[in-house]
């Protein structure tokens, strides 16, 4: 029995996914559970796992094109055993005869080949003339990438032949141009081709390599742009010193790990300051919706999160309700997802606030961007020791620059600037957060 691999169920607000990397290739044995393909949309990557054991029989869809909701994209047979199933006919696995055609006596794609490449690999192989089995690759299937970088270390694009005496010298001296190469596209798809990044250089010492941009980062690049035209951002600063909570942090961070099965760090601390200056200046965590405000009885904090494909902002929902140690354990918790590329469309979803923090990278001071539709955005930076007066004398403290930008649509700036000074008194006298004052 045939059973359809489909694209999974996106959110109301993606469109469509690009598919980044099949696992798989027909013919290969799969069991229930197997991840098959990683799905990237505007927001995550998702993995796309075999719902039942069997073959994979047809493969619908190449690595990077798009892809709507709950689209086929590829077959099981469950009743095959492995590569003994002779695979479907499929639009994404062409057969002999529509590959172009080419002495065999030159060619070095063999038909035992075949199998282990994608359709857009298959033709960049055929068209450069290259020896698959000279290719170096880390997994069980040649990509695109290990085609390029054997390309790459091989200006010439096609291998020396002992049957072919015209090769010369000059052939070998000939400098590669700046070029795009784009991969073919499957025969029944209107979807446009992919363009594949190829390093190239037109002096020998200058090479450029062009990268198109992934779904996650064009998105953020349209709310980034939207954000800034759309609202009348203004930003506000002011400084705290850090070590009264460096002393509590210090002093109970060891039995806190202990009793709680988390590390203490600074942004619980952050968080339930910025909530309880919230309570007092509604407005900051409220939105815009065309002529209307909505003021929000709830605190879901967003917390930036850098991730090895971009900056994500997951919510820590309800913050308001959750003690120091369930803020902390949330937070590492949504790192951990981020750098494993786990987050769900429902981590990333809503929030009424958000922190950032440019020092875990070394900012001093910074402007961040709000985060539509919310607006006001908290920035953090990195803690240095500087000379401050205190009592009249000057001594040297761990101060941290503190950055509030909000929309002056609907936040004057008397808010803005009071919102900031509570978080300051909150973090420079702790037990305020305590007596919540």
């Amino acid at each position: 029995m045939l059973v359809d691999i489909k694209v999974p169920v996106l959110a109301e607000s993606v469109a469509e996914a690009t598919l980044i990397s099949w696992q798989k290739r027909v013919g290969d044995q799969v069991k229930r559970g197997d991840n098959l393909i990683d799905i990237e949309t505007d927001k995550v990557t998702l993995e796309v796992a075999a719902l039942n054991d069997g073959v994979i029989s047809e493969i619908l869809r190449d690595d990077g094109e798009t892809v709507a909701s709950d689209e086929v994209i590829a077959r099981i047979d469950t009743e095959a055993k492995g590569d003994s199933a002779k695979p479907s006919a499929s639009v994404a696995e062409p057969t002999q005869q529509s590959l172009p055609e080419m002495d065999t006596k030159t060619t070095a794609v063999s038909e035992s080949d075949l199998p282990k490449l994608s359709p857009a690999v298959r033709n960049m192989v055929a068209e450069h003339e290259l020896d698959v089995a000279k290719i170096a690759t880390n997994t069980d299937r040649v990509t695109k990438e290990d085609v390029l970088r054997h390309i790459e270390g091989n200006p010439a694009t096609s291998i020396e032949k002992a049957d072919v005496p015209q090769k010369t010298t000059e052939a070998k001296q000939t400098v590669a141009t700046p070029v795009a190469q784009v991969a073919p596209k499957a025969a029944t798809t209107n979807t446009p081709a992919v363009a594949v990044p190829v390093l190239t250089s037109s002096t020998g010492d200058r090479p450029e390599e062009t990268v198109p941009m992934t779904r996650l980062r064009k998105r953020v690049a349209e709310r980034l742009l939207s954000a800034q035209q759309e609202n009348a951002i203004l930003t506000t600063f002011n400084e705290v010193n850090m070590q009264p909570v460096m002393d509590i942090r210090n002093r109970y961070k060891d039995e806190f790990e202990k009793t709680h099965g988390t590390k203490l760090g600074y942004m619980s601390f952050f968080t339930r300051a910025a909530i309880e200056a919230l309570k007092k200046f509604p407005v900051i965590n409220a939105s815009v919706d065309g002529d209307n405000i909505i003021y929000h009885g709830y605190f879901d904090i967003g917390i930036a999160v850098s991730s090895p494909r971009g900056l994500v902002v997951p919510i820590v929902r309800d913050a308001d309700s959750l003690s120091l140690a369930n803020i902390e354990t949330r937070i590492r918790a949504f790192g951990e997802k981020a750098r494993d590329g786990k987050l769900t469309m429902d981590d990333l979803t809503g929030g009424t606030f958000t922190i950032t923090n440019g020092g875990t990278f070394g900012s001093l001071l910074s402007t961040p961007i709000i985060n539509p539709p919310q607006s006001a955005i908290l920035g953090m930076h990195a803690i240095k020791d500087r000379p401050v007066a205190e009592n009249g004398e000057v001594v040297i403290r761990p101060v941290m620059n503190l950055a509030l930008s909000y929309d002056h649509r609907i936040i004057d700036g008397r808010e803005a600037v009071q919102f900031l000074v509570s978080i300051k008194q909150q973090l420079e006298d702790p037990a305020r957060l305590l007596l919540q004052l």
